[in-house]
């Protein structure tokens, strides 16, 4: 099971800053998006996690780079040099052109600003040397300038859709000295068109692209990664509104720049630029129509009315509360909410914005449906008939399955269905057990730690409420819920339907992830993620309300696998799964085993059903922190879910492994990366 690398990591700690961060992720997960992750990472996880083998590409943005030095000098610095050279890519853009540089020369002689000294990472083994244009102030944009480079496009694949000449957004970066003198390990990829402020050498190189051992890094002066559409106006700059009309004019030229250096980095780039989807409205509906009503009468005390209009103020997010025979326009609320977030909101005037920048900003939308569920057109990728009939044919099969699904609710489009429920704690103590909160797309999708499920569209995501009695908690720990929730899934899919569905090769991986059998490697066995389960914890009258968040690959191939690929590997002629289906048959066997858990704990049943699916039987784990110690995963303890592993030593007949009868119940140590590295263990 070696790891897939499905994450593009953007540095975000410190010496970076709020609109570099925002410009890159947002051209980054246009271009990348679904074949990547496009996610945040601190110092902190730099220094402390095994992010390395999951890492397709790591991106140091705009900035400071004195600021990268000061945290990351040292231990930091090596572990990224060692990723790069063992074929890792490695991006830097602006101050992260500084950064990979063997020395750095900014603003030389000007006492305010002057950065001079020797850089750890040395990609490129020459001097970034900058401003290459004057003009340049922190923290403004009086030196920002529309800079002309022009694409040697013979450094570069598909030359015939680069442009000769583009214009680039510019503040502060620097030229790379020499770059024509250097071996053949340095390709220039552009150049300044334009004379510069600074001596470069005989060829202004603005973009280098440094081969380093079996890797490569492309640094950057310019800001390629910076689309006009996201840049706020600055109306005391002069000139400021004529950059943006310029940079707009090479929009297309840019963006096709940026795809040539990622497609040269060695990763699939989307050639048709995956736009970032609009929050949509969220449908609330039930199997029973009045429960909608009684749900909304429970919301009373909750509710503020501003202008004859109803809406919720979540602790992270506002819900606007809109009936299906009243189309709502935002602009009253809006107006009504313009004092509260004046000092948050941003506007650009030209086009939109990133819209996953401010997502906690936008009004969310429900709609309230108490006599009908939601028509077809309303929600064109989730129809709800099919849904509901589906929840009443698997409840004939199971008849202990009675509510979970009854009141529900869909957005086709989300920020993430865990956020909206567990960071809004108000909204979310009116939720009783079963509630469910789905989505086709996810734009601000969470995974454990600092991770993401990379959530495109074909996926069953969802979110269900569990609300776990607090006098339960020490014979039933909460842990056990999303094991629960993982042997559900996998039953789930082998009980779609009758047939082959029970020969679909799903596994389950310790302790909160779906894996399944590699269709594209026949002749190995070879597993990879299809999916994840991601559950929060808080505490509200006498429960501890747990938010089960789960993310399926169902119809999408991308970016590992779906079941309808296993389907289809199967070599039968089967319809595709439906997402409204498999929604159906999740909750229906999760309700049945949370029941079976309240009266039993996690018995026997629940742990031999886990072991039948799970992948670990016999894994061999090597404990860090212990040394290097040996040993070998046995099961999961019935306490607390632990992962329970004997030590082995070599030493038995013939150089045969051996148990040494020394048993350890073992947890991750919160790595948010890989949770077979760094385990914890507490003797047994």
């Amino acid at each position: 099971m070696a790891a897939r690398k499905l994450n593009v990591l953007v540095y975000t700690g410190t010496g970076s800053t709020l609109e570099s961060v925002r410009h890159c992720m947002y051209s980054l997960r246009r271009l990348l998006s679904p074949n990547y992750a496009v996610i945040p990472i601190t110092e902190s996880a730099l220094l402390k996690e095994p992010w390395a083998p999951t890492c397709a590409l790591l991106v140091f943005p705009g900035g400071a780079d004195l600021g990268y030095c000061r945290v990351l000098n040292g231990s930091g610095n090596r572990s990224i040099t060692q990723f790069v050279r063992r074929g890792g890519a490695f991006l830097g853009f602006c101050a992260g052109g500084y950064y990979g540089s063997q020395h750095c020369e900014f603003e030389v002689g000007n006492p305010e600003l002057e950065v001079v000294g020797s850089r750890e990472l040395a990609f490129f083994q020459g001097t970034c040397r900058g401003g290459a244009f004057k003009g340049f102030e922190y923290h403004s944009e009086r030196g920002a300038r529309a800079a002309r480079i022009r694409v040697k496009k013979g450094a570069l694949p598909g030359p015939a859709t680069l442009p000769d000449v583009f214009q680039c957004y510019y503040n502060g970066g620097g030229v790379f000295v020499d770059a024509e003198k250097k071996d053949s390990e340095v390709e220039v990829l552009a150049e300044y068109e334009d004379a510069l402020a600074v001596e470069s050498g005989a060829v202004r190189a603005a973009v280098v692209c440094c081969k380093v051992g079996d890797g490569k890094a492309i640094l950057t002066g310019p800001h390629p990664e910076f689309a006009a559409v996201n840049l706020v106006k600055h109306r005391e700059v002069p000139g400021y509104d004529d950059l943006i009309t310029a940079l707009s004019a090479d929009e297309e030229a840019r963006s096709n720049f940026l795809k040539a250096c990622l497609t040269k980095l060695g990763l699939e780039v989307n050639q048709d630029e995956v736009p970032i989807p609009n929050l949509s409205k969220m449908h609330l509906s039930s199997l029973n129509n009045t429960d909608v009503g009684e749900l909304l009468h429970s919301f009373e005390d909750i509710i503020t009315r501003e202008d004859g209009e109803e809406y919720i103020k979540g602790e992270a997010d506002l819900f606007h509360l809109e009936k299906p025979d009243s189309r709502w326009s935002m602009a009253a609320l809006n107006q009504a909410l313009a004092n509260e977030y004046s000092s948050t909101r941003k506007t650009t005037g030209r086009g939109t914005p990133d819209p996953t920048a401010e997502y906690v900003q936008i009004p969310k939308s429900v709609v309230s449906h108490e006599t009908a569920w939601p028509e077809p057109k309303e929600t064109p990728c989730f129809n709800h008939s099919v849904f509901y009939s589906n929840l009443r044919h698997f409840r004939k099969a199971e008849p202990q399955a009675e509510e979970w699904g009854n009141v529900f609710m869909y957005g086709e489009v989300v920020t993430s269905t865990n956020s909206l429920l567990e960071k809004n704690p108000k909204l979310l103590s009116k939720f009783s057990t079963g509630f469910t909160l789905a989505a086709t797309t996810q734009v601000a999708a969470r995974g454990r730690g600092s991770n993401v499920w990379v959530a495109p569209p074909g996926s069953l995501l969802f979110s269900t409420v569990v609300n776990h009695p607090a006098h339960h908690a020490a014979t039933r720990p909460i842990v056990f819920i999303q094991y629960i929730a993982a042997i559900a899934i996998v039953e789930a899919i082998r009980s779609y339907d009758t047939g082959v569905y029970g020969e679909l090769p799903v596994k389950l991986k310790w302790p909160n992830d779906i894996y399944a059998q590699d269709p594209s490697k026949p002749d190995q066995v070879s597993y990879v993620k299809i999916g994840g389960i991601l559950s929060n914890c808080s505490y509200s009258a006498g429960n501890y309300q747990v938010v089960v968040g789960i993310g399926i690959n169902t119809n999408n191939d991308r970016p590992t696998t779906s079941l309808d690929a296993l389907l289809h590997k199967l070599g039968k002629n089967l319809p595709a799964f439906q997402t409204e289906r498999l929604l159906a048959r999740i909750l229906t066997r999760f309700e049945v085993m949370y029941a079976q858990f309240l009266r039993n704990g996690f018995n026997r049943d629940l742990e031999e059903r886990y072991y039948r699916h799970w992948l670990h039987t016999d894994q061999l784990v090597t404990l860090e922190a212990e040394g290097g110690v040996k040993a070998r995963v046995k099961g999961i303890t019935r306490d607390w879910g632990m992962l329970l592993a004997e030590e082995i030593r070599d030493d038995g007949i013939n150089g045969a492994s051996r148990g040494t009868g020394k048993v350890f119940a073992l947890q991750s140590d919160e790595n948010s990366f890989d949770f077979w590295r760094g385990l914890v263990r507490r003797k047994v």
